[in-house]
């Protein structure tokens, strides 16, 4: 992923770009930044973004089991088209707390782009996003960086990851949206937008 950002931006030639990665795409902007520098970066925004890692182990005694993620491999093998209907029907938007406002639009979509994406691409992220440890390239952040994560999120839980990132990021500027899930970019577009437009025009 970091590579193919990289192609991106040297083919582009962009210069002060700000980086903002959602969920993986936040693992995806730290180890462009671990692996290619700051160079052309102005600002990063780390978006319920997995870094620094989550999956359980001895060193990350609070992450999520590895059993977690072995059931959403089973559940993609098993019927792909049905699992992208429960992600988002309900942990994705916290559809399934007391209360909520279900979205149908929000779930048809959800699996209309994740059908597009190919089987085995789709499948082999499920390791990239849970496995991959993103500790030392968040250490090499050296622009101003934001985090934005919902206390709320059953995806990719603050504790181990926003909260977390935050800490290893030098400077690093939390924002915690309470009650939010993780898909936050739709459930809570509005504040998402403002706090963007906000920390670029700082």
């Amino acid at each position: 992923y970091a590579d193919d950002l990289a192609a991106v931006i040297e083919t582009l030639d962009l210069k002060n770009a700000v980086l903002v990665g959602f969920s993986t795409g936040g693992g995806e902007v730290a180890r462009y930044i671990g692996r290619h520098g700051t160079a052309r970066v102005a600002k990063a925004v780390l978006v319920s973004a997995v870094p620094p890692i989550m999956v359980k182990s001895d060193k990350n005694p609070n992450g999520v089991p590895k059993e977690v993620f072995d059931g959403i491999r089973a559940a993609q093998l098993a019927n792909r088209s049905q699992l992208y209907k429960d992600i988002p029907s309900g942990p994705f938007y916290g559809f399934n707390r007391p209360g909520a406002k279900v979205s149908q639009g929000l779930i048809d979509n959800w699996w209309f782009q994740g059908m597009q994406g190919g089987h085995k691409n789709t499948y082999d992220s499920i390791k990239a996003f849970s496995e991959t440890d993103f500790t030392e390239d968040l250490k090499k952040f050296d622009k101003p960086t934001l985090v934005i994560h919902g206390d709320d999120d059953q995806i990719v839980p603050i504790d181990i990851s926003g909260r977390a990132s935050a800490k290893l990021i030098k400077g690093a500027k939390l924002i915690v949206y309470p009650g939010a899930p993780h898909g936050l970019t739709d459930t809570h577009k509005e504040r998402v937008n403002a706090d963007l437009l906000a920390f670029i025009r700082q």
